[in-house]
C-alpha cells in the first residue's frame, strides 16, 4: 500500500492535543469540586458500569481519527481487477524440431490442434493474433476477432530452420502496438499513459490489457536474446506466458510435405530419429527445452511458465491461462473506505458517550 499525500498523516498529532485538553479540563474540575454530606448517595447516583466501559468511546474516537487521517493521506492499494484482455498474441514455434513424433502424431500437429481449441474457446472474447517463428518471426494473422480466419491460418502453418524466440516476442509486441494504444512499439520508449497505467509502464503490479502466449519446444538459436525481448515486454507491462512443449524421448521427425518450408521434407523421418546432437539449429540438441530461460521470461514480465509433454497437458496449459488473462492488478484509491470507517467509529464513539452520560433517575426506597 502507498500514500499519495503522506503529509496528511501529521493530522494524527491532533490526538495527543485532544488528550492534553481533556487532561487540563479534568484538573480544573477537581479544583472546582464541591463537598457533599453523603458519599453513599453519590455512589448510588453514578451509573453501574466498569472502568473499562468508560474508555470504549475514547478508544473508538481515537481509532476513528487515525482512520480519517489515513484517508486524508489518500492510500492506494494494488488489487486484482477482473478485465478482459484487449489482445492475445499467440506465438507458435515452427522450427524443424516441431516435426518430432514424441507427441502423437507430431509436435506441430498437436500444437495446432491445441491452439485451435484455445482460439475456439475465446470466440466472442478478446482479439487474437498469430505469430510464427523459426529462423525469423512474422505475423501470420494480425489481432482479430475472426475465429474462423485464425483457425484456417493454423492449418497453413509450415516449419523452417532455426528458433528465434526473442524475435517472436518483439514481433508480438509490435503487433499488439498496432491495435492497442496503451502499448508502445519496439524502438519507442513507453511514455506516460502507456504500459498499463496512467503513470507509465513502471508501476509495479499494473499490467497492460494485452498478453503474449509463447509456445516453443526448444531454445533460442538466433536473433534477439529472449531476456532482451523480455525487458522490452516488461517495460510495456505486457505479460508473457511461456509454454515448453515436448518430451526428452528420442523420436523420428516426420512432417507431411505441406508442413515444411524450403529446407527439405521429413517424409521418412530425419535420419530415422536422434538421441544426441545433430547439425540442426546450430548443433543444439533438439530435445532440449530451455526451461530456465522460459521461466525467467515469464517471471520478468509477470506471466507464468507451463510445461506440457503431450496434447492433453498442452490443452490444459492453454485452458488454464484463460482465467489468468481476465485478471490484472491495478492501483486503486481506497481513501473512501478509510474515511467511511473513520466516520463510523467517531459516530459510534459519540453515540456511546451520549448513552453513558444520559441522566438517570434516582429511585428512593
Amino acid at each position: 500500500m502507498s500514500l499519495s499525500w503522506p503529509w496528511a498523516l501529521l493530522s494524527i498529532l491532533v490526538i495527543p492535543l485532544i488528550f492534553g485538553v481533556w487532561w487540563l479540563t479534568r484538573r480544573r474540575r477537581r479544583r472546582a469540586a464541591v463537598r457533599v454530606t453523603s458519599i453513599a448517595l453519590v455512589r448510588a447516583a453514578l451509573p453501574k458500569r466498569g472502568r473499562w466501559t468508560r474508555r470504549i468511546p475514547a478508544a473508538l474516537f481515537v481509532a476513528g481519527l487515525v482512520l480519517l487521517a489515513l484517508g486524508a493521506a489518500r492510500p492506494q492499494a494494488t488489487m486484482p481487477v477482473p478485465r478482459t484482455s484487449a489482445t492475445i498474441m499467440l506465438a507458435l514455434d515452427t522450427s524443424g524440431s516441431m516435426c518430432t513424433t514424441d507427441v502423437d502424431p507430431n509436435r506441430i500437429t498437436a500444437a495446432k490442434q491445441a491452439a485451435a481449441e484455445f482460439i475456439e474457446s475465446q470466440r466472442g472474447g478478446p482479439r487474437i493474433g498469430l505469430v510464427t517463428f523459426a529462423g525469423t518471426a512474422g505475423v501470420l494473422v494480425p489481432p482479430t476477432d475472426d475465429t474462423d480466419e485464425l483457425i484456417e491460418a493454423l492449418d497453413a502453418i509450415t516449419v523452417g530452420r532455426g528458433t528465434a524466440i526473442g524475435q517472436a516476442m518483439l514481433t508480438s509486441i509490435d503487433a499488439i502496438a498496432e491495435v492497442d494504444p496503451d502499448v508502445a512499439p519496439t524502438g519507442v520508449s513507453p511514455t506516460p499513459g502507456q504500459g498499463g497505467s496512467d503513470q507509465g509502464g513502471s508501476n509495479e503490479g499494473e499490467y497492460a490489457n494485452s498478453v503474449i502466449v509463447l509456445l516453443t519446444d526448444g531454445a533460442n538459436t538466433q536473433g534477439v536474446e529472449p531476456d532482451t525481448a523480455a525487458e522490452e515486454a516488461a517495460a510495456r507491462r505486457v505479460r508473457v506466458f511461456t509454454i515448453g512443449f515436448g518430451t526428452t524421448n528420442p523420436a523420428p521427425m516426420v512432417c507431411e510435405n505441406s508442413e515444411f518450408d524450403g529446407f527439405g521434407p521429413f517424409g521418412g523421418g530425419f535420419g530415422g530419429g536422434f538421441g544426441g546432437r545433430g547439425g540442426f539449429d546450430r548443433g543444439r540438441n533438439m530435445l532440449d527445452i530451455d526451461e530456465p530461460t522460459l521461466q525467467r521470461v515469464a517471471e520478468m514480465t509477470g506471466g507464468s511458465y507451463h510445461r506440457a509433454e503431450n496434447v492433453g497437458e498442452l490443452q490444459d496449459a492453454l485452458g488454464s491461462l484463460s482465467g489468468t488473462f481476465t485478471v490484472v492488478y491495478e492501483r486503486r484509491d481506497v481513501a473512501a473506505a478509510f474515511a467511511a470507517g473513520g466516520a463510523l467509529l467517531v459516530a459510534g464513539a459519540l453515540g456511546l458517550s451520549l448513552w453513558f452520560s444520559r441522566p438517570r433517575t434516582l429511585v428512593r426506597r
